[in-house]
């Protein structure tokens, strides 16, 4: 029977404190859950994660060793933060809100062998936990994870896989890319269209840049229930599923469906089959802003995530530049030009989400060119992102320079086609620091984190998401929930974890 993990060696993302004290508990077929009110959600996680590979019923009982108790008068952890303590005869998770219980359950699941982490029963292993006292919160507010499920689509049933990897490292914001040039991914009642023709294309394009179409047709779209499901099943876990909608550009894909909607109506426009910037875009008459504003209601009432992204990038202007209507939208709203028909575009949506209380998000590639109700996600440069918080905007740091997992991990010649540019290794990602040393509090306190990208244009299955996501989101979620850490702590750390990413049979980077 293998002892115990070491504990400040093998926990990832590291805890902000923790001391190891002699001994451990032991989980049996007796050990039974004291859980205080409101906690039980907290008691579910924790017996769905541990029974397929441990068969523990941990029933609930007054007298439980293992005690989940909620007190909001911890309010020094927050919403996240817990503290765990682990004696001989009984262990105690606390924290003020659930969320934190949440966190606490995965820290549990770390510190047990690694056999726990199997889908299969385990047979002879002693379920035993070390003894450790630890107080944990994290640094950043936002550690987020986006996939492109518009270039090629993935099934449901792997998006709720994705998301049990995601909190296993503490990530909390699912941010899904349901819609693109490429593809429309989420069914929006008054517009069937959408999906049925928007949502398939002719070719799926693999490999390298400028590669031949391969001429296999590629598709798919969710259903409501589907993505319903997924927000609960998210939810349970403590992550956050944030939807986004691109608009006014990366939307061929709509345009192909309803091609009134942009600003050559009686063009027949196929779902793009390139990848890059499509200069097809919205236009700008009353009809599109119905359309977008039904396609929202439709996004809130699925999606309760306080954030909605809503795109805003990558929009040439030059349909708008051409089209009289379009110029004469910009003379009656007294705009400089077409150009700033973007601006104004964003504006008006970005005003409909918050009358409906969400808060728009949106990329910039400077920094300057979003609505200043907007939270910016800056993924051209960190510049962008500090000087946009200096502004005034609420920030997320996604510098594609360490956070794009599109990219190359290695130089290796063996490696298969990835995104074109930069190579980002592990280590790149480890270095980057969403709030650089030496930042105005007041400026540092608009950055909320960091999130990592994997847009889909060379990652067409489930094993390819997986070899390029890690291990370098564990680099990512070791740095927005704890800090900077030293490498060799971290890599360190690391190899301990990857044994738990292979008992889930994760596919990833060598």
């Amino acid at each position: 029977m293998p002892p115990p993990p070491p504990l400040a060696s093998s926990l990832l993302p590291h805890p902000t404190k923790a001391h190891a004290r002699a001994g451990h508990f032991t989980f049996g077929p007796r050990t039974c859950l004291r859980i205080s009110t409101g906690a039980e959600p907290a008691a579910h996680l924790l017996r769905t994660l541990l029974a397929p590979a441990t068969g523990l019923p941990l029933h609930p009982a007054a007298d439980g060793a293992v005690v989940l108790a909620l007190d909001p008068a911890l309010t020094g952890l927050g919403e996240e933060g817990y503290g765990l303590t682990v004696g001989p005869h009984s262990v105690l998770l606390r924290a003020a809100q659930i969320t934190g219980l949440l966190r606490g359950v995965q820290t549990i699941r770390q510190l047990l062998p690694v056999q726990a982490f199997a889908a299969s029963p385990q047979r002879g292993v002693r379920w035993a936990l070390p003894c450790v006292e630890i107080t944990d919160v994290p640094r950043h507010r936002w550690r987020g994870a986006m996939l492109d499920v518009a270039r090629h689509f993935q099934p449901v049933s792997y998006l709720r896989r994705y998301v049990d990897l995601l909190a296993l490292h503490k990530i909390n914001v699912f941010h899904l890319h349901l819609t693109d040039d490429q593809g429309w991914r989420m069914p929006v009642a008054a517009y069937p269209k959408l999906t049925e023709i928007g949502g398939h294309r002719a070719q799926s394009m693999t490999g390298a840049a400028g590669e031949e179409y391969d001429g296999v047709p590629h598709g798919g779209a969710y259903t409501r229930a589907e993505l319903a499901g997924l927000v609960e099943f998210a939810a349970a876990r403590g992550v956050t599923v944030m939807p986004e909608i691109e608009m006014p550009g990366h939307v061929r894909a709509a345009l192909a469906a309803y091609p009134q909607l942009g600003n050559r109506p009686a063009r027949g426009l196929d779902v793009w089959t390139r990848w890059g910037v499509c200069d097809t875009v919205l236009g700008v008459h009353e009809e599109v802003f119905d359309f977008c504003r039904t396609v929202l209601d439709e996004v809130m009432d699925v999606f309760p995530s306080p954030y909605i992204h809503i795109g805003g990038d990558e929009c040439p202007v030059t349909e708008w530049e051409r089209s009289a209507e379009a110029r004469a939208r910009a003379r009656a709203a007294e705009l400089s030009g077409p150009a700033a028909l973007h601006g104004w575009f964003l504006g008006r949506v970005g005003a409909f989400l918050a009358q409906n209380g969400r808060r728009p998000v949106g990329w910039v590639e400077s920094g300057t060119e979003l609505p200043g109700d907007f939270t910016l996600m800056a993924w051209r440069d960190s510049a962008h992102a500090l000087a946009a918080a200096r502004r005034g905007h609420d920030v997320i740091n996604a510098d594609h320079r360490a956070t794009y997992f599109d990219y190359a991990q290695s130089s290796d010649p063996r490696e298969r086609p990835a995104q074109p540019g930069a190579v980002i290794g592990l280590r790149d990602v480890h270095a980057h620091e969403p709030v650089p040393e030496g930042t105005a509090p007041d400026t540092a306190a608009r950055v909320l984190g960091a999130q990592a990208q994997l847009w889909t244009e060379y990652a067409a299955t489930p094993a390819r998401l997986e070899y390029l996501t890690y291990p370098r989101l564990c680099a990512l979620a070791d740095r927005v929930w704890s800090g900077p850490t030293p490498w060799a702590d971290f890599r360190s750390r690391l190899d301990r974890h990857t044994a738990r990413l292979d008992a889930l049979e994760v596919r990833r980077h060598p």
